[in-house]
């Protein structure tokens, strides 16, 4: 635990040295630039609405990409420098510091769909919405099933970033698998299982509003496939990392 707690401060303070928290701000930004210029009523059914319009582009591209580029920043000053040989002769363990890794990148994409649901009720309250209409049984499963969906992806990008020296690649080949997702949640037989999909099935609620592609699939089979996926990755890198040459 104390080896853990260790690995953990030390990726904090190094994000902390960096502007990378800067990019959560850009995503909901944007979004919330989305929401204002939508002719939705303010009504409950239109709280729902700003939702699903900006969650689109959120969870389609935005969420994915900076999944990618979270997974790649943590890796970024090991990959300089001989770095990942000085971090390795310290007293922590492997396990600790990868978990600590992805630990941060979970932390970021929190704070990103956060930043988002702020976004959200500002766009809502400017259009002059009342608060008290918000159906938060129906905003939470959305804004926690897509940061949830975001943990394969993280795993997945995490297990390439510090399999590649390149800090460039594993984004590039991020945003080259982000880009067919409208098309692959279309089709119910790969949506489901493309990690770069699942945060839109997820925010846009798989087996609610749609019922056309993966987005057909009831929300609890998608996080049964998440939560496998998540495993997988998470072992398989966990696995090339613990026998990683320095």
């Amino acid at each position: 635990m104390n080896q853990w707690i260790a690995a953990l401060r030390s990726e904090r303070i190094k994000l902390g040295r960096s502007q990378i928290l800067l990019l959560a701000v850009i995503d909901p930004l944007l979004c919330g630039a989305i929401g204002l210029f939508a002719n939705i009523p303010g009504t409950e059914e239109g709280w729902l609405a700003l939702l699903l319009v900006m969650s689109l582009l959120h969870a389609m591209l935005f969420l994915p990409v900076m999944t990618g580029i979270f997974s790649a920043f943590v890796c970024r000053y090991e990959h300089a420098g001989g770095g990942w040989k000085q971090i390795l002769s310290l007293p922590v363990s492997r396990n600790a510091l990868y978990l600590a890794k992805l630990f941060v990148v979970g932390g970021t994409l929190a704070l990103n769909q956060l930043l988002f649901l702020a976004a959200v009720l500002a766009a809502g309250l400017f259009k002059g919405f009342d608060l008290s209409l918000i159906p938060w049984e129906l905003f939470a499963p959305r804004l926690i099933g897509g940061f949830v969906a975001c943990l394969p992806l993280a795993a997945l990008q995490l297990f390439v970033s510090t399999m590649w020296s390149s800090f460039a690649a594993p984004l590039v080949l991020n945003v080259i698998f982000t880009i067919p997702n409208i098309l692959v949640a279309n089709s119910s037989e790969i949506g489901p299982y493309y990690p770069w999909a699942q945060p839109m099935l997820a925010m846009m609620q798989a087996g609610g509003e749609y019922d056309f592609g993966a987005f057909a699939l009831p929300l609890e089979n998608l996080m049964i496939t998440v939560g496998g996926s998540f495993v997988l990755f998470l072992a398989a890198g966990m696995v090339y990392f613990n026998r990683k040459a320095v």
